[in-house]
């Protein structure tokens, strides 16, 4: 069983950064495609970054140029940089972990809290 832990949430002001990271216990990180996804209260969860184990990287149209995902298969790790934050940010962000060898799976974070003030 694989287990995300998420890490680097927190309150920050508007214009702020905040660099979030999720670590992978497990051997299959590097052959998993990794993305975080975020809830804001009221409304449905959004992809808001993702980083295929071999591919380019996909960002929501809102935070292009401010987000950045990257990964390190030596860490089992996969960060989130967030810089020029926004209010409209403020949620809940989940690390997901997916692929489909040796056979599919599909694997959430906990979850961390984002709060951006204005």
């Amino acid at each position: 069983q694989v287990r995300l832990v998420e890490s680097g949430g927190g309150l920050v002001q508007a214009g702020g950064s905040l660099r979030l990271s999720c670590a992978a216990s497990g051997s299959i990180f590097r052959i998993a495609d990794m993305g975080w996804y975020r809830q804001a209260p009221g409304k449905q969860r959004e992809e808001v970054a993702a980083i295929p184990s071999g591919g380019s990287t996909n960002y929501l149209d809102s935070v292009k140029g401010r987000f950045t995902i990257s990964r390190d298969n030596a860490k089992n790790t996969v960060y989130l940089q967030m810089n020029s934050l926004k209010a409209e940010d403020t949620a809940v962000y989940y690390c997901n972990m997916r692929g489909t060898w040796p056979r599919p799976f599909d694997y959430w974070g906990q979850g961390i809290q984002v709060i951006v003030s204005s």
